[in-house]
């Protein structure tokens, strides 16, 4: 490796951390909630549009922190090109199938509940990262299945919102399709600042070093996220 200055992974993970806290201390911790101005314009209007909701998807994806740190998550050991696009596909496939189905077939699931699973699926990734199933159990789970699995409540997620917000059906298909087109475009946004700065890491002589370090606030954050979600569903119930 080269040796290249250690404030780059310094860096990379203080965006870990800024992630990880905004998932940790936020007041609307809803991991799929739409920002309220979205949410009225959903409400309002009906027909066909298919710009504005393929601006809301890609919004949706760049502003998802639970999205963002499972896909670092995901990627954060993938070395060659073909890996990344095929576990990034599997996890596209799976949250673009529940989140159309969903909202189409009206299948709502508790929003805590499905919430508390996605920061599961954060927590499960950085374990894995951190080869806690081969030294705990002595098993590794299938990583290519659990990617398309986690993508399809991910979706659930996306879709149990956008039902509570009553879209219109006049213009439900494509603009549904309109909005997976815009959350792919904004996973690509996302991916490539991932990629571009997990590149840079990868050759510093501490990514080694701060590996563990970044994948343990990772899982972190996604326990967080899990608590906060539980606590508000029975919260909910009481």
């Amino acid at each position: 490796m080269n040796a290249v200055s250690l404030k780059a992974p310094g860096r990379f993970l203080a965006v870990i951390m800024c992630v990880a806290t905004a998932v940790c201390g936020s007041t609307a911790a809803m991991a799929h909630a739409v920002a309220e101005g979205d949410k009225g314009y959903i409400q309002e209007i009906a027909g066909i549009h298919l710009l504005p909701f393929v601006y809301l998807g890609a919004k949706h994806m760049v502003t998802g922190y639970d999205h963002i740190l499972f896909l670092l998550g995901v990627v954060f050991f993938l070395y060659r090109a073909k890996h990344v696009a095929l576990y990034v596909s599997l996890f596209a496939i799976g949250h673009s199938t529940t989140m159309l189905l969903g909202v189409y077939f009206h299948v709502g699931i508790n929003s805590y509940l499905i919430d508390a699973i996605i920061g599961l699926s954060v927590v499960y990734k950085a374990l894995d990262n951190l080869g806690a199933y081969q030294r705990l159990f002595d098993f590794q789970p299938n990583t290519k299945v659990a990617t398309l699995v986690f993508g399809f409540f991910h979706g659930f997620g996306l879709s149990t919102k956008i039902i509570e917000y009553d879209i219109s059906p006049d213009g439900l298909v494509p603009n549904l399709l309109a909005f997976n087109v815009g959350v792919e475009i904004g996973q690509l946004l996302a991916l490539t600042a991932i990629l571009i700065a997990m590149g840079f890491w990868r050759r510093t002589v501490g990514f080694w070093r701060h590996a563990y370090t970044a994948n343990v606030v990772i899982m972190t954050a996604g326990f967080v996220l899990i608590g906060y979600q539980l606590t508000g569903y029975f919260v909910s119930k009481g």
